[in-house]
């Protein structure tokens, strides 16, 4: 497919040929190919059901796709298949000839390969029936098991590039703008600022060379739901960028993308050779007049980054280091020129709404908040996965009815959103609706879409304690509050988890929280303290277990752990004897209780971890 597409006409004849081309009644399979089932072995099932199809004569009788991310990575590699909406899950290649033969061939289904649903024990044939996507509103998403990412042949089959064509010939940038206003679309970065406000003065910004930015570069822990968009269905962001241009002025864009992300990287790279190609990028795009150009960039792994001026800076080949709010990017951004930055699903809304409108978009969500929401939801969680869900969804429906509640029957006690600046949240806040206003009256705050849930065995104190470290050691250290703050609030709270806290340790990290967040140059500073804040809000009661009572409730907190012998149930196997790396655990002989010597204990846990009979306390 070369030929390039002169006219909004020639794209829809394009799109006319390719759906009738796909019209028929032969079998579809689509394969996950996310970069969250590459290491459960999919390319190695991809590989299977291209062999087994050649070796049956049927590749042209059955249609293949390797597909982005389904969604239910924990269950992976999922393979779907058409008619029946049959879900298959932890497919492993030498399943490929019995799914061919039972299912493609038979239409049986294959009763071991069904999800069980965690909950109610249950086996379960279609995709439409697990629970995971029942509660789910697929419209970003939705497309990733529909296409293969490096076919754009397949993203135009779907309606892809048809925004483009409505923006370029039937309404002016203006009107475009007005649109995604009206929408009420916000940032999906994190800080949720009005999409259309932000288009809007970037246009109205004087200067003839304007840019648009799509901040890929996803540095939180435990967080990919850019990585899946973008691996996944790079042509809805690239789209958008188009359209977003367009509207605002820009002829040229960046798409800073995070190195780590070597599918995405690949896939994106493809995807904008293929628009070249097809006259869908460069010059005169589709015969508008209108040109535009996009250019990679690849991020150097700097969490700091992920800010806006940060971000600008790495892309001029500087140090990415933040730089004062009171001068705006859309005034004086890369290059002091105007520039747009948004995150990679913010720009995939766009099309969305351009299609469908901004009306029907405001249909979705709550009144200040619109729209859908991915998120990357880990943890303590038995349905772990990227979930795109409606705005104003509760914090117990994502946990429980689509992540499947908390693992092996434990007690939920958090819920962190919004990366390692974001808040942790208690049970008695699993009601609390979902958007960008409650989560920040809770404490926390939306992030780019990480979640990430935690059951009794967390220690809230030692997860403060980690996402500080974290954050000290990716602040860009250009600034007094963030650099000296991050690193002293750490030290407090290493004490506290050593056994070395005092009671004054608590007003002092707050006193410390409010300086950060007063004074610091950029958001990583202004919003570290979130983690220390809510957790000394909603689990105080630990804080004050690890100072005044020298115990972590948790038992995660080595210098606070104390193991002991339970004499009377101790048979004296031995077991917790050769498990010791310290020599601290002395065997008295058969049926005798072992002893164990404390002094020379380094509370590692490998005897509490294999002794099976409950000889071993900790507390």
């Amino acid at each position: 497919m070369s030929n390039k597409l002169c006219s909004k006409q020639d794209l829809e004849a394009l799109r006319k040929e390719l759906v009738n081309k796909q019209q028929s009644n032969k079998p579809r399979i689509a394969i996950c190919n996310g970069t969250a089932c590459h290491p459960y072995g999919c390319v190695k099932v991809i590989e299977a059901f291209e062999s087994e199809l050649v070796k049956r004569g049927l590749k042209d009788k059955v249609s293949l796709k390797a597909t982005g991310c389904h969604g239910l990575c924990e269950r992976g590699p999922i393979v779907l298949i058409e008619p029946g909406d049959i879900f298959y899950q932890q497919v492993k290649s030498e399943d490929v000839p019995e799914i061919l033969d039972e299912t493609i061939i038979k239409g049986n289904v294959i009763d071991r390969l069904l999800y069980t649903d965690p909950i109610a024990g249950k086996k379960i044939v279609q995709q439409s029936a697990v629970p995971f996507y029942q509660k789910q509103e697929r419209l970003i998403l939705g497309n990733n098991i529909e296409i293969t990412p490096t076919a754009i042949e397949d993203y135009i089959s779907t309606g892809g590039y048809s925004a483009l064509a409505k923006a370029l010939f039937e309404i002016t940038p203006e009107q475009i703008i007005e649109e995604i206003k009206r929408s009420g679309l916000r940032g999906r970065g994190g800080a949720g600022f009005p999409t259309g406000a932000k288009w809007d003065s970037c246009r109205k910004a004087p200067g003839d060379i304007k840019y648009v930015i799509v901040n890929a570069d996803e540095g939180d822990p435990g967080a990919y739901a850019n990585e899946g968009l973008l691996s996944g269905n790079p042509h809805s962001v690239l789209e958008g960028l188009i359209i977003g241009a367009y509207a605002i002025g820009a002829r040229q864009g960046y798409i800073y993308v995070r190195n780590e992300y070597p599918l995405a990287l690949a896939n994106m790279t493809a995807a904008l050779n293929q628009a070249q190609e097809l006259g869908l990028l460069g010059g005169n795009i589709l015969g508008s007049g209108f040109n535009f150009n996009v250019r990679i960039t690849r991020g150097g792994g700097a969490f700091v980054c992920g800010e806006s001026t940060a971000l600008m800076a790495s892309l001029e080949g500087r140090v990415g280091e933040p730089r004062a709010k009171y001068v705006h990017t859309v005034e004086k951004g890369l290059w002091d020129r105007p520039s747009n930055l948004n995150n990679v699903e913010t720009w995939s809304n766009v099309p969305v709404i351009i299609n469908k409108g901004a009306d029907w978009y405001r249909t979705l969500g709550t009144d200040g908040s619109k729209g859908t929401k991915i998120f990357s939801l880990v943890g303590k969680i038995n349905n772990t996965g990227l979930v795109e869900v409606p705005m104003g969804i509760t914090l117990r429906e994502i946990i429980y009815d689509i992540g499947g509640g908390i693992r092996d029957g434990k007690k939920f006690k958090a819920v962190q959103t919004g990366g390692p600046s974001g808040g942790c949240l208690p049970e008695s806040l699993l009601d609390l609706p979902v958007d960008f206003d409650e989560l920040t009256k809770a404490g926390s705050m939306m992030g780019s879409g990480g979640m990430i849930v935690m059951d009794e065995t967390t220690c809230m104190v030692d997860i403060a304690k980690y996402f500080l470290t974290f954050l000290e050691e990716e602040s860009c250290g250009k600034c007094v509050p963030c650099r000296e703050g991050i690193k002293r609030m750490r030290q407090i709270l290493d004490d506290i988890t050593e056994g070395k806290g005092n009671e004054e340790d608590i007003g002092l990290l707050e006193r410390l929280s409010a300086t950060l967040i007063d004074s610091s140059l950029c958001a990583l500073g202004a919003t570290a303290p979130n983690p220390v804040i809510t957790t000394i809000r909603y689990f105080k009661d630990e804080y004050e277990a690890h100072i005044k009572e020298r115990r972590c409730p948790a038992g995660v907190c080595k210098a606070l752990i104390h193991y002991y012998i339970i004499e009377e149930k101790c048979p004296g196997c031995g077991l917790c004897v050769k498990a010791c790396p310290e020599v601290a655990i002395t065997f008295m002989g058969k049926k005798k209780p072992v002893v164990l010597d404390e002094s020379k204990c380094i509370k590692c846990g490998a005897c509490y971890d294999v002794c099976k009979l409950e000889a071993i306390g900790k507390e």
